[in-house]
C-alpha cells in the first residue's frame, strides 16, 4: 500500500491580510515532512474561483515549490484542469515536463474537468462536452510529451500546428497519467484509459472492492486502449486522516474540517454563489449547531483504527490511500502530529512488504498491459520532408549589419 495526502487548500472565512500565506507555508511544512516520514505522494488540485474551498489555482507553481524542498516524496499534479479554455494543451505538457525535471523524474500527471458552474462557466465550457474535451486534450498532451516535432492537430477543442514541444520530461515516455473519479461509471473511464484512477469520493473498502474489481477487469479486456503512451495502473481512494491515541480526540480535531470538506465540495454544485461574497463556513456552521456530533469518520481514529482501514482498503485491491488531512479549519500542529504518530505507529505495518506486493502486481498485469499498449493507435510521426518550414518574423536582412 502506498500513501498520498491530497490538498485543495482551503480557507474557510474569516480571512486576514496573511491568511493565503500562512495556509501555503503551513502545507508546505506539512508536507516536507511527509517526505521525511516516507509518505508516498503529495496531490494538489487546480481549482478556480472556489473561495473558502480551494484556494489552490496554481498547483504547479506551488508543486514546483515542494520538488525543490524535498527528496523523494512524489509530487502529484491532482488534478490539471486539462480542457483547452483552462490551459492550452501544449502550455500542460511544457508544465508538466518541466515539473518532472525539476523534481527529478517524481511527476505525476492528473487530468480534470472541472464540476461547477463557477469554474466551467468562468472558462466559457460546455458542461456537457467537458468530458469529451478533457479526454481529446489529454490525449494530444501525452503525444506533445513524447513526440519530436508533434505533428500538429485538428480537432473539436482546439488546432495547432506542428511544433517541437520543449522540455521533454525526464520519465519516459511521459510521467504516470491519472484521471479524477467520483462514481463507478468515472472509474470505468479511467480504466478504458488506461489511466490511474483518482478517486475523490469516500466510500467503504466493501464499495472500493467492487471499484477496484470494476477497475481491474477492464485493466485486463480488450477494453482497455490507453490513452497515453504508457499504462498507469492503479487504483487511489481518499479517505479522512486525524490520529490521536484518544479516539474521541481524534474525532474533535479532525471530524469538523472532514464535514466542512463534504458540506463545501456539494453546497458548491448544488447551491447559489456570488463571486466575492462566499459564506460557506458560515453556512456549515448554521447546519452543524453548536455541538459538533460524533459520528463515525473513516480515518479518524487511532493508529490501530487507521491500521485496520487500509488493511481492508488493501485487501479491496486498492494500491494507495489518499489523506484528507488540510480540510476546513484544521490545525497545522495536529497535522503534523497525525502524521508522525502515522509514521510511528501504521507505516510499519506496511512498509516491509509494499515493494514485494507491487512487484508482484506488475508481473501479473505485464501481458495485459503489453497487450493494451499494442491495441493503441499512434499518432503517425512526420517523415523528415513533411516537417513545415515556418517562414521567419522579420527579412533576414534586418538581424544584419552590412559593413
Amino acid at each position: 500500500m502506498k500513501f498520498g495526502m491530497l490538498y485543495e487548500l482551503q480557507l474557510p472565512k474569516p480571512w486576514d491580510q496573511e491568511s493565503e500565506l500562512r495556509l501555503i507555508n503551513e502545507a508546505t511544512e506539512q508536507i516536507i515532512l511527509a517526505d521525511q516520514i516516507g509518505i508516498d505522494h503529495a496531490w494538489a488540485v487546480e481549482h478556480h474561483f472556489l473561495e473558502e474551498y480551494s484556494h489552490c489555482s496554481a498547483s504547479d507553481v506551488f508543486l514546483a515549490s515542494l520538488a525543490a524542498q524535498t527528496e523523494r516524496i512524489r509530487i502529484g499534479l491532482g488534478i490539471r484542469q486539462v480542457i483547452p479554455n483552462y490551459n492550452h494543451p501544449s502550455r500542460t505538457a511544457e508544465t508538466v515536463a518541466m515539473l518532472d525535471l525539476i523534481s527529478g523524474g517524481r511527476a505525476e500527471f492528473g487530468i480534470g474537468e472541472g464540476a461547477t458552474r463557477l469554474e466551467l462557466h468562468g472558462y466559457d465550457i460546455n458542461a456537457r462536452r467537458k468530458r469529451e474535451l478533457s479526454l481529446e486534450a489529454a490525449e494530444q498532451i501525452a503525444n506533445m510529451m513524447v513526440m519530436q516535432p508533434y505533428p500538429g492537430y485538428e480537432g473539436e477543442g482546439f488546432s495547432m500546428p506542428c511544433r517541437n514541444v520543449v522540455p521533454k520530461p525526464l520519465q519516459k515516455p511521459h510521467p504516470p497519467m491519472w484521471i479524477a473519479c467520483t462514481n463507478r461509471g468515472t472509474i470505468e473511464v479511467a480504466a478504458r484509459n488506461g489511466l490511474g484512477a483518482l478517486a475523490f469520493s469516500f466510500v467503504d473498502p466493501d464499495e472500493a472492492k467492487t471499484w477496484a474489481d470494476t477497475y481491474y477487469d477492464i485493466i485486463k479486456s480488450d477494453e482497455c486502449v490507453p490513452i497515453g503512451h504508457s499504462v498507469n495502473a492503479n487504483l487511489a481512494m481518499v479517505a479522512g486522516f486525524s490520529l490521536h491515541e484518544d479516539p474521541r480526540e481524534a474525532m474533535r480535531r479532525g471530524q469538523d474540517g472532514f464535514q466542512f470538506f463534504r458540506y463545501a465540495v456539494n453546497a458548491l454544485v448544488a447551491n447559489e454563489t456570488r463571486p466575492g461574497r462566499s459564506n460557506l463556513w458560515g453556512e456549515y456552521e448554521e447546519i452543524r449547531g453548536d455541538d459538533l456530533p460524533l459520528i463515525g469518520a473513516p480515518g479518524i481514529g487511532t493508529p490501530d483504527d487507521y491500521t485496520a482501514l487500509v488493511k481492508d482498503f488493501e485487501s479491496a485491491g486498492v494500491d494507495q490511500v489518499i489523506f484528507l488531512q488540510q480540510g476546513g479549519k484544521n490545525e497545522h500542529k495536529h497535522i503534523c502530529e497525525s502524521l508522525e504518530l502515522f509514521a510511528e505507529k501504521v507505516l510499519p505495518e506496511f512498509a516491509p512488504t509494499r515493494d514485494e506486493r507491487v512487484e508482484a502486481k506488475d508481473a501479473e498485469l505485464a501481458p495485459y498491459i503489453a497487450a493494451a499498449l499494442a491495441r493503441k493507435q499512434y499518432m503517425q510521426p512526420l517523415a523528415e520532408d513533411e516537417i513545415p518550414i515556418v517562414s521567419p518574423s522579420q527579412a533576414r536582412e534586418s538581424f544584419y549589419v552590412k559593413q
